[in-house]
């Protein structure tokens, strides 16, 4: 009975080992020659290419959660007494990020009915501005079209990640070349650094466990926050340890094309570049808005309008030299925003499509294609 378990770790163990190879081969590529980002890009795309070549890319959930924590301990690190001075401006930049987030969903949802005839469930599933692991329990729940949505709002996440970095450096919104996250390691501060990472670490188990949105990563972040803002804590991350976190939070988003027939993403590609142009448009129209009344870095807002991956831009904003702090504020916003309203919004949209009384359930409309 014991070998059969001890072949499935092997492969399992083989899997992990073929993944994060990928990951620090376009990781490292990217991050050394000063592409922006290219640590956490380089990644995603080696591994998203691994993984539509057929190739079984993994990621165990134990090594995803500890990433969170080292990530978010990292970005708490750059916060100081003057960054929580900028705090001010925060409450109307919120505001019109909620509003933005809005519209974003509508139209997004818009485009995939009219354009690409999408059932309405499916299409505000799909273009909702972020959340998905609660998005893909709604849909599982309403029997939405998961394989759609999924892809959707993968395409979506990684093409933020990516272009992003690399456009707001053609605009010239920041310099081509970035910083390493993190520091160099100071053996005098190895007792300041083992208590950062433990009280963090409890933390982010307890936001964790409270059900917080991002539990993990906002733990540990905001813990860190706090230590270095009052100055009780100097350690920070060695720059091997957090740009490694970089390289694995890149091998996580890729590895969401496993198992992935090329054929089907192509099928979804356009709807997912379509409502992907809908919601930068709408989100870039406010984010100009706010920058010319608050008078906002540009990059920032940028960053923080941004309908990507959370723990992505929050990356970003560190690896771009922007402050994390003000990204993550926002987008902790718009995870709660999405996880708040989209239940509501889903299920009113499913309502013409429920049975009515004995009559049997109609199919939804779905996009034509089938296995």
């Amino acid at each position: 009975m014991s070998e059969p378990n001890s072949d499935s770790r092997i492969v399992t163990l083989g899997r992990l080992a073929e993944t994060l190879t990928f990951a620090m081969a376009g990781g490292m590529t990217l991050g050394f020659i000063g592409v922006p980002a290219g640590w956490l890009s380089g990644s995603i795309l080696a591994v998203a290419g691994a993984s539509l070549a057929g190739r079984p890319m993994q990621m165990p959930v134990l090594l995803m959660r500890t990433i969170f924590v080292l990530i978010g301990i990292s970005l708490g690190a750059v916060v100081t007494p003057e960054t929580l001075h900028g705090m001010a401006t925060y409450p109307l930049s919120i505001a019109v990020l909620i509003v933005a987030m809005g519209f974003v969903s509508y139209f997004g949802a818009a485009y995939l009915r009219l354009v690409h005839g999408w059932a309405t469930p499916d299409a505000y599933l799909a273009a909702a501005p972020g959340g998905l692991s609660q998005v893909m329990a709604l849909a599982a729940e309403l029997g939405a079209d998961l394989r759609a949505v999924a892809i959707v709002q993968t395409i979506r996440v990684v093409i933020v990640a990516v272009g992003l970095p690399a456009g707001l450096s053609l605009l010239g919104l920041v310099g081509p070349g970035t910083r390493g996250v993190g520091g160099p390691f100071n053996p005098a501060l190895l007792g300041e650094l083992v208590f950062l990472i433990m009280v963090s670490a409890a933390a982010a188990v307890v936001a964790y466990r409270i059900r917080f949105p991002g539990g993990l990563l906002f733990g540990a972040m905001v813990t860190s926050a706090v230590l270095h803002g009052s100055g009780l804590v100097h350690a920070v991350m060695p720059w091997w340890v957090a740009n490694t976190a970089m390289i694995a939070l890149g091998a996580v988003i890729g590895s969401r094309f496993a198992n992935t027939p090329l054929r089907l993403l192509l099928h979804f590609i356009g709807a997912a570049f379509g409502s992907f142009a809908v919601a930068v448009a709408i989100a870039a129209l406010f984010a100009a808005g706010l920058i010319g009344v608050l008078s906002l870095h540009a990059a920032e807002v940028t960053i923080a309008f941004a309908p990507g991956a959370v723990d992505a831009m929050m990356l970003l904003a560190l690896a771009l030299h922007l402050d994390p702090v003000y990204v993550g504020a926002h987008h902790l916003t718009r995870i709660f925003f999405v996880s708040l309203t989209m239940p509501l919004v889903a299920r009113y949209a499913a309502r013409p499509y429920a049975p009515k009384d004995d009559a049997r359930k109609l199919p939804l409309k779905r996009p034509p294609f089938e296995d």
